[in-house]
């Protein structure tokens, strides 16, 4: 029989699962074409990504298990619901009726997925990779479902004429999943939002990032998260070019 210790040990793959189901969520809403909630339910996603390895630390609950869960649920969540985003938000661009997509012969569409193959092939690597124990190699599956969350909740802000010129393109989209795929995979480095210190010297990267984003979230407000996944695919970017001047510099 299960004791409490053993049952309270499988929080973590609790909350893991609830990530997994908040992105089917989002992808039925993205079906219905209500693409707002589609990103509120990939946000709830990353919330108990957030909580799930939270949970496992501070009750020592970590297990391979939970690590493999962790990945297959991010791929749902991360992967192909934000891809159902621009599924939908292509269709709407080429204004097609909404009992017609991809199995019409609109092959175009196939394009958003795309992004779930690299979003799978990025949560792989990272799995393998030992370099990406404190910080990131590559955009991080959930900053960039957020990235396209943003896309939706821009729509429906005052800035909806902006993102629309976005949006509105077949072209548009297709360079933002190309651009976004390449991010995935690619060797940049990027910081880990996680801040282990509040002294300037070690917590630099973070506070800097979180002073930028508080300040798109003042102008632009609701319509600023797309701009504070740029603003930290940016700073990493800045960080990795001043770090290897740097080491040429002492070389």
């Amino acid at each position: 029989m299960p004791t409490g210790k053993s049952i309270t040990k499988q929080l973590p793959n609790v909350i893991t699962l609830l990530n997994l189901v908040s992105g089917c969520l989002s992808i039925v809403a993205a079906l219905d074409c209500d693409l707002q909630l589609a990103g509120l339910f990939i946000i709830l996603a990353a919330v108990f990504d957030f909580l799930d390895g939270f949970t496992a630390r501070l009750i020592g609950a970590y297990t391979m298990l939970g690590k493999e869960l962790d990945s297959l649920s991010d791929v749902v969540s991360f992967g192909v619901a934000p891809s159902m985003i621009i599924y939908e938000l292509m269709r709407q661009s080429l204004e097609l009726p909404k009992n017609e997509g991809l199995l019409n012969g609109h092959w175009l569409l196939l394009i958003p997925f795309v992004m779930a193959a690299f979003s799978s092939l990025r949560l792989g690597m990272f799995n393998l990779d030992e370099r990406q124990s404190s910080s990131f190699i590559g955009l991080p599956t959930p900053a960039n479902a957020l990235m396209i969350v943003g896309l939706t909740f821009g729509l429906n802000s005052t800035w909806a004429d902006v993102y629309g010129i976005f949006t509105s393109s077949v072209w548009a989209l297709t360079a933002i999943v190309a651009l976004q795929s390449f991010l995935l995979v690619c060797e940049l480095p990027m910081f880990s939002f996680k801040i282990k210190s509040l002294k300037l010297s070690v917590a630099y990267k973070q506070l800097l990032f979180l002073s930028g984003a508080a300040v798109l979230v003042v102008i632009f407000l609701k319509a600023a998260l797309s701009l504070i996944i740029v603003w930290y695919v940016f700073l990493s970017l800045v960080f990795y070019l001043t770090g290897k001047m740097g080491k040429k510099q002492h070389v």
